[in-house]
């Protein structure tokens, strides 16, 4: 009898489809106010799909929704409150990097699976925890494939770093000048700035100082516009503009024609990715919403598809669905996910990037080039008067 059960234990986690929870409970932890707002619609959208193809696949889910507003004391409290109170199988969120990495430690706490979506701090999928999972790519990912652009299309020999004081800024930093150094970069300036500050003249004045070839920034949206509007203002013309991911990828940043022109932005996914589905899942979000998705979109959607398929596979058992999250592989619009322990991570997605660059306030996918739609504007174009 017992050999009977474990069998049809393990086929349950390898077909999924084969014996389904018909209702899970899954909590969701999202910026949906508060400053990151305009990155953390892009999540909740997301996780809407995904609630709906979850349903047609037979899985309904019971959603439980937090909003931090990006504060991880606020977070922290909603987390404790889906683990214990609400009594969730598993969580998706939060978005900022400072929230995940407190709430990762909640999760080792209460022996709760939780994935992060677009949280990007090296740190938090490198301290040794068996519950936390992320489909995010790292700081690392989004600077090494900028860097490598950079060093393809020209021969940059100096770079500025840029960054807010925050979790995820410093932690962009860091990567960021580990692999610029190691391309033999010469790191010439960097400074972490006050996240929301009015005024980065004087910093930027500094940078411009120094003649860098490359400026690298680390910003969420409200600074990634502030710190160009200003390096406009300056004067501010190096060979490239590069931008962690993040306040760089959204439109509202992209629509700010006279100084977004030309700036280039790592990237999880874009309509143009070649993963199967993502032009159809691009249209249909656009006609759902009414506005194009960014990549926080997608990996939100393929986290919630990710744990939803998981927790109904394992019955609504906790530790079941997170052995069938460690040891499962899933194919969808950001191509194959594995959870992996690889280079000091733990339960980390490998995430194949991608640049894009605004031109003519339009993100448009440029690198790598066997997946471009518009060929990479090198160098920096310069500001129009």
């Amino acid at each position: 009898m017992k050999k009977l059960v474990a069998l049809l234990l393990a086929v349950m986690f390898v077909l999924p489809a084969v014996a389904l929870a018909g209702t899970v409970k899954l909590g969701f932890i999202n910026s949906i106010t508060g400053p990151e707002a305009p990155i953390g619609e892009n999540l909740t959208n997301g996780v809407t799909l995904a609630i709906e193809d979850l349903k047609a696949k037979g899985i309904d889910v019971d959603l439980v929704k937090e909003d931090d507003t990006g504060k991880p004391d606020k977070s922290l409290a909603a987390f404790e409150k889906l683990a214990t109170r609400d009594n969730v199988v598993g969580i998706v969120g939060p978005y900022t990097s400072a929230t995940a990495n407190a709430d990762a430690k909640l999760a080792e706490r209460y022996k709760i699976p939780v994935i992060i979506p677009a949280a990007s701090k090296e740190e938090i999928t490198r301290q040794g925890f068996k519950w936390v999972f992320r489909v995010s790519g790292t700081t690392g990912d989004y600077a090494g494939v900028l860097i490598d652009l950079a060093t393809t299309l020209g021969k940059p020999k100096t770079m500025a770093i840029l960054n807010e004081n925050t979790d995820f800024g410093v932690s962009g930093a860091k990567s960021a000048k580990e692999i610029a150094e190691k391309k033999g970069i010469k790191v010439v300036f960097e400074e972490a700035y006050s996240k929301g500050s009015p005024d980065y003249r004087s910093t930027l004045a500094k940078v411009k100082a120094t003649n860098p070839d490359l400026v690298f920034m680390v910003s969420y949206v409200a600074d990634a516009i502030l710190l160009m509007r200003q390096s406009r203002e300056i004067g501010l013309s190096p060979m490239a503009f590069l931008g962690a991911g993040a306040g760089f990828s959204v439109a509202q940043f992209a629509k700010e024609k006279e100084i977004s022109n030309g700036v280039f932005s790592s990237t999880q996914w874009t309509e143009e990715a070649p993963w199967a589905g993502s032009k159809a899942w691009f249209k249909r979000y656009v006609k759902q919403f009414g506005k194009a998705p960014t990549y926080h979109a997608a990996c939100a959607y393929e986290s919630m598809m990710i744990m939803g398929q998981a927790a109904a596979a394992a019955g609504g058992d906790r530790e079941k669905t997170r052995e069938a999250l460690t040891t499962g592989h899933w194919n969808g619009i950001l191509g194959e996910v594995r959870f992996q322990d690889y280079d000091g991570y733990q339960n980390q997605r490998k995430a194949v990037m991608l640049v894009e660059q605004v031109q003519n306030g339009k993100h448009e996918t440029v690198w790598p080039l066997k997946d471009a739609v518009k060929k990479p504007i090198w160098p920096f174009p310069g500001w129009k008067k």
